[in-house]
């Protein structure tokens, strides 16, 4: 009888560690899909986005709006769905009072605009991949800049290659790989390019208070600058994220482990992630947040934040590994 016991306890155990390894596999995510993120295509989405053509791409003018077309066409080609029934455009409208913007959601802006303070038209854009279940995790980075200074000698375009074409590069390339992967998530995941992030956030803070699902967002990652880094240590990455969430850390450590990415993380948990970029107005709701930098340097806000000096193979590796991280918060029960 005993031997009869442990010879069905040894197929118990087969089987176990059979099926185990199935749910693991089951949330890899492929290998074909995850090498599609590449160098060449990074180079594509910045070096259009900080091209001169696109004037700085300022927030509500004529070269953020070529931004957000481009952005929207690359979206329809790789068959990534909008959000909302009317498109890819979450419109809303700022004012600017005194050395402040305001949105629709902040108050009332008729009386301002009477006023005949500055009026300008934003636009978010907002595509989906559905997933099976319940819950939602967010997945953006701003796509607005500085525009031009006219009063400047020489150059005077604010192209923004770092800050932050280099940001929406990875997240466009998150959204396509996971697209073409044939795989549906668990989770929904939303892709969010914000409009108006330099003029105080405006675009992530109006979606966060007029999203009508935000107790179903189970995290939100952001992108703010991912192509640049220190000169004495070129490979540096700031990974900020949710310090109640400690498996938000153990899968950059195992995935830098197991693709050799090129970049040298500095694990940062904290308690609440608020200022800085667009994790702010997720983070002050509670919401887990995980936050990809690469520091500052001195072409931050100059007009020489060009798209020759962005470091394409970092900027490539760290939208893998940001892949490899979205695909476990849509599909990961519990973190």
């Amino acid at each position: 009888m005993k031997h009869r016991t442990d010879s069905l306890l040894s197929i118990f155990v087969v089987a176990l560690m059979l099926f185990g390894a199935t749910v693991v596999n089951a949330q890899k995510f492929p290998s074909k899909a995850l090498v599609s993120v590449s160098e060449e295509r990074a180079r594509n989405i910045v070096g259009f986005l900080a091209d001169d053509l696109l004037e700085g791409r300022d927030a509500g003018k004529r070269g953020g709006a070529l931004a957000a077309n481009y952005i929207v066409s690359l979206l329809q080609e790789w068959g990534v769905q909008p959000l909302m029934e009317s498109g890819y455009y979450q419109p809303f409208q700022a004012v600017r009072n005194g050395n402040n913007w305001l949105t629709e959601a902040d108050r009332d802006l008729s009386q301002l605009i009477a006023d005949g303070c500055e009026v300008r038209d934003l636009r978010n854009i907002l595509a989906v991949i559905p997933g099976k279940e319940p819950g939602i995790v967010v997945v953006g980075a701003h796509y607005d800049h500085l525009g031009t200074d006219t009063s400047l000698e020489g150059d005077t375009c604010f192209n923004g290659a770092d800050d932050n074409a280099s940001g929406v590069s990875a997240v466009l390339q998150i959204a396509r790989a996971i697209k073409m992967s044939g795989k549906q998530p668990r989770r929904t995941i939303v892709f969010a390019l914000w409009d108006g992030e330099e003029k105080g956030l405006l675009g992530s803070s109006y979606f966060v208070k007029k999203c009508s699902f935000l107790s179903d967002i189970s995290a939100y990652m952001n992108f703010d600058m991912v192509g640049r880094g220190p000169v004495e240590n070129p490979m540096h990455l700031s990974y900020m994220y949710t310090v109640a969430n400690p498996l938000f850390g153990e899968w950059l450590r195992e995935d830098v482990k197991e693709h050799g990415l090129c970049v040298v993380p500095a694990y940062k948990a904290s308690e609440s992630l608020v200022g800085g970029s667009d994790n702010t107005p997720f983070a002050r709701k509670g919401i887990p947040i995980v936050w990809y930098h690469t520091e500052g340097h001195p072409d931050y806000h100059q007009v020489s934040d060009s798209a020759d000096k962005v470091d394409y193979r970092k900027l490539t590796d760290i939208s893998r590994a940001a892949c490899l991280c979205v695909w476990r918060l849509a599909n990961v029960r519990n973190y």
